[in-house]
């Protein structure tokens, strides 16, 4: 049985006072809706539906690259109006999961064992078990099978007193949704088509409704303002923690670190606090990263010691690596084994060679450096005439004298030597010393300006 996905994101979000859609709404660095699609690409579905609403060319630009069939909602007539609007592009037969936008964190564990519950059935949904339902429409049971779903305003005192809700996640016979779409009216105080509907015409038909709960409740929260993004950006940044350590990462403080993207890790991982983990980065056994620093689609070969406050983005790291604190590893970084960077050095586009070390206020742009090399404090590629960009080379074992500017295209030789205070504008051959120093000049017994007297 084919396996569709309806994914409701219409909705404008207005209280999240943003011209963003709230669809595109970031958690864990992520929008919204992207967590939902990736969901459905978990689960192989075949068709993914998108129904969108407000700032739907927006959505759909950010989006353009996914398998998805859009659907415009042009207004606002309730969640089952909504997916009317899909019937047009719905299969016939097959099972659908239909689920929400603004619902982020719903795994596919779950949804499987909705998929798996439901097939049976051709009705099913997810419910939760709250210890204040107030507000939510509650699950009417009767010798334990599903009767009704009650919204709180329309619930008798006894029926409020239930606490098992209804989320809006359902999965429903493709089948039965072209037979009783259709039939829904509008026929209430808000004039809307409700989806919820399609329960009570399930079971005017006969069929049992199917029902399973969430592992963790945080799965089924949605978002609609501000204060609900936070709260649950926190809840699933710690249930990502919490994988983590299971998979043996020491995690000084769980609840501060963020993880958003992917992360692969070897064993005996350490993380200091405030650590941001972004895109897809991996981490070798035994590596260590100190406070503050932030990750990006980087990965980090076993052994290597990051210290605090680094920042990488786009780079790949040899093994025994010593890295900052303060240091930054720009795209198109290459750091073989045993190499050190140091305090306030940047890395940009460039490789280094194994064991080679540049440890103090070091600019590295467009380089190649080989093995065993010292590049000095205050060193600075002049990679750039302001139109174009030059590459630097720098043989094995060379020796960059402080505070040099090595001005590209240029090549340092094996074994080469550049005193401190040069600025290098020719090529320096292998084992060859090259500096360059205006004349020193000292005037004995100078004596210093004096202010004025008024």
């Amino acid at each position: 049985m084919t396996t569709s996905v309806i994914i409701l994101a219409a909705g404008k979000g207005t209280r999240m006072r943003s011209q963003l859609p709230k669809v595109l709404q970031p958690l864990a660095g992520r929008p919204l809706l992207g967590h939902v699609i990736d969901t459905a690409k978990q689960l192989h579905a075949e068709h993914i539906i998108t129904i969108y609403g407000h700032g739907g060319e927006q959505v759909q630009q950010h989006f353009n690259h996914e398998q998805i069939q859009w659907v415009e909602q042009a207004e606002q007539l309730g969640t089952g109006h909504a997916v009317q609007m899909t019937l047009p592009v719905l299969p016939q037969d097959g099972i659908s999961l239909i689920l929400s936008g603004d619902v982020p964190c719903i795994t596919p564990a779950t949804l499987q064992k909705l998929l798996d519950a439901s097939r049976g059935t051709g009705i099913g949904l997810v419910t939760l078990t709250l210890e204040d339902a107030t507000g939510y429409g509650r699950i009417v049971r009767e010798n334990g099978k599903i009767q009704a779903i009650v919204e709180h305003k329309d619930a008798n005192e006894q029926q409020r007193q239930i606490r098992e809700i209804n989320t809006g996640i359902y999965c429903v016979s493709n089948a039965k949704l072209h037979q009783w779409l259709p039939q829904l009216t509008n026929n209430n105080a808000q004039g809307e088509y409700y989806l919820t509907d399609i329960v009570a015409m399930a079971l005017a038909d006969g069929l049992e409704v199917a029902s399973v709960e969430p592992e963790m409740s945080f799965e089924v929260e949605g978002v609609n303002d501000r204060i609900q993004l936070a709260a649950l950006e926190r809840q699933f940044q710690n249930f990502q923690a919490k994988q983590l350590m299971q998979q043996g990462v020491h995690l000084i403080d769980p609840s501060r670190f963020d993880l958003r993207g992917k992360l692969k890790v070897g064993q005996d991982v350490r993380i200091d606090i405030n650590v941001i983990i972004e895109g897809d980065c991996e981490l070798g056994d035994r590596v260590e990263i100190g406070a503050g620093c932030v990750i990006k689609n980087t990965k980090i070969a076993a052994g290597t010691k990051v210290q605090p406050y680094s920042i990488f983005d786009q780079a790949i790291v040899g093994e025994d690596t010593q890295i900052g604190p303060f240091a930054r590893l720009r795209p198109g970084a290459k750091l073989a084994n045993e190499v050190h960077i140091g305090n306030f050095v940047e890395v940009k586009n460039s490789s280094i060679g194994l064991g080679s070390k540049a440890n103090h206020f070091t600019y590295l742009g467009d380089a190649e450096i080989g093995e065993n090399s010292n590049i000095g404090a205050g060193t600075i590629t002049c990679n750039y005439d302001g139109a174009n960009k030059f590459k630097t080379i720098i043989g094995d074992a060379a020796f960059i004298g402080s505070n040099s500017s090595l001005v590209a295209p240029v090549r340092i030789g094996h074994g080469a030597t550049v005193g401190a205070g040069s600025v290098i504008t020719r090529d320096v051959e292998d084992h060859n010393l090259a500096f360059e120093r205006s004349k020193q000049i000292v005037k004995e017994n100078y004596q210093r300006p004096q202010k004025l007297k008024k």
